[in-house]
């Protein structure tokens, strides 16, 4: 069986891995696929083959970690050198963080160890689709303002790293996914990353936030209508689950939607079909559905707000996504990426942020998480007359929010005032929080709340009791 990508039988693969079985089995495979393969075990051998002219595109598999050498200061010296040769990174389960980072630095894909067939050859596929991208007729790759399939998950925090791990397992399947977080946290960018790591990439992605259409209109945008089906239906009409034939629907605020579509939205994930309005046709419904909610469905469920069977049908792989200021560690390099969209945007070669704007960024809470910081990041580069982003190019509200951060249980101090503590006294705070706000999230159901938290429920007894965190003290204050 060859590569469904037609360059595949022209193109030079280059594995680089200092386990010999490894590097020539993934080279085997490659030459099976039609590639001329070559593996080594030192990158400065991939470097010399690299300064070789060649007719056929090149694609190098290199893995995170090469004995006493670092694969990550490989792949730096190789986008250095060959900047439009695409990397893609091998790495093991305990060393995804490391590879997560790699594709902020330039990589195209990376794949976890075993590797199997299929993800050999989408890897491929993808990578010689960045060649192409490249020459064809000089047009220059350009960066989207949402996250592409292979860097969704933009930071090192443990549960963004999971649900990248996520992405990549449910993206091959038809599998329906249910994402849950607050508005703005990203969940449109990870149902395109979905989109654009399965084998319906090169169909269309089409989403619809249920929340936004009034619910007169609700069914014809979905199902679409026929001319004279209402008042107004003056031309037949397609909706969105025909305009993704082929492709993946993303509906968003799936809370929202009424009684009466969540009982013809179970049908159409049942059967995959459905009728447009004011027609009795019935339509193959040839899509992958995602969905996302702001608010927590099970608990519209035990309200009778939302429906149970369609909640059961729903909820087949689920990913919480977390508000931006419960991981500020991630503040940095997801605003980094919206500088270089910024960068491709507007023209102008943006260094980076100054020591005191990042400070401001980190300090501040985030209320529209993901989608505000674009916009602050976008409004600084708008106003900015320089190169470096200051704090005055920032938003008010962002410098009027600096000042002060939790430092232990209940203290409080200035930014600019260092208090030395342990780093077990430094993460009390934020571990306490991020507990009180799962816990809040679930009305105090432990059992919930240790589930989306990935902890097992004795855990979070014994750090309740740590961190002073008393159910009753917490439902009274409520």
């Amino acid at each position: 069986m060859g590569s469904s990508n037609g360059q595949a039988a022209r193109a030079r693969v280059i594995v680089v891995d200092d386990d010999a079985i490894v590097a020539k089995s993934i080279a085997a495979f490659y030459s099976g696929e039609g590639c001329e393969t070559h593996s080594c075990a030192d990158p400065g051998h991939a470097m010399t083959m690299l300064k070789e002219t060649s007719d056929s595109p090149t694609v190098v598999v290199l893995d995170v970690h090469l004995g006493g050498t670092d694969g990550i200061e490989a792949l730096r010296e190789i986008r250095s050198a060959h900047p439009s040769v695409p990397v893609v990174m091998l790495t093991g389960y305990a060393t995804v963080e490391t590879a997560v980072e790699s594709l902020r630095m330039g990589a195209i894909d990376f794949l976890t160890k075993p590797i199997v067939d299929d993800e050999l050859r989408a890897a491929l596929d993808r990578a010689l689709n960045h060649v192409a991208m490249d020459v064809s007729g000089g047009k220059k790759r350009t960066v989207r303002g949402g996250f592409g399939a292979m860097d969704c998950v933009i930071g090192m925090d443990p549960r963004m790293v999971r649900i990248n791990e996520i992405v990549r397992a449910v993206a091959p399947s038809r599998t329906t996914v249910l994402m849950s977080g607050e508005s703005g946290v990203g969940k449109s960018m990870i149902a395109r990353a979905i989109h654009d790591a399965s084998d319906r990439r090169r169909k269309p992605f089409v989403e619809l936030s249920c929340g936004s259409i009034p619910e007169t209109l609700l069914e014809s945008e979905l199902f679409g209508h026929v001319k004279g089906a209402f008042t107004g239906a003056h031309a037949d009409k397609i909706g969105r689950f025909e305009a993704a034939r082929g492709g993946t629907l993303f509906l968003d605020e799936i809370n929202s939607a009424p009684a009466s579509m969540q009982l013809k939205l179970l049908r159409v994930l049942q059967e995959k079909r459905f009728e447009q309005v004011g027609s009795s046709e019935t339509i193959e419904a040839d899509v992958r559905v995602v969905l996302a909610s702001n608010q927590d469905l099970e608990a519209l469920v035990a309200r009778g707000a939302f429906r149970e069977d369609l909640y059961h049908r729903i909820n087949v792989v689920t990913i919480d996504v977390p508000a931006l200021r419960e991981r500020p560690g991630d503040i940095e390099s997801i605003a980094e990426h919206f500088l270089e969209v910024q960068r491709a945007e507007l023209g102008r070669a943006f260094v980076g942020f100054s020591d005191e704007a990042m400070k401001a960024l980190k300090s501040y809470s985030f209320p529209g998480n993901v989608r505000e910081l674009s916009n602050i990041v976008e409004h600084a580069c708008v106003l900015s007359k320089g190169l470096t982003i200051g704090v005055d190019d920032l938003p008010e509200r962002v410098v009027s929010d600096r000042g002060s951060v939790v430092i232990g249980r209940d203290e409080v101090v200035s930014d600019d005032e260092f208090v030395p503590m342990s780093l077990h006294d430094a993460l009390v705070a934020p571990e306490r929080r991020i507990i009180l706000d799962t816990l809040g999230s679930c009305d105090w159901n432990r059992t919930k709340a240790a589930e989306i938290l990935g902890i097992n429920r004795t855990t979070l007894y014994k750090k309740m009791k740590q961190l002073g965190i008393d159910p009753e003290t917490h439902a009274r204050a409520g």
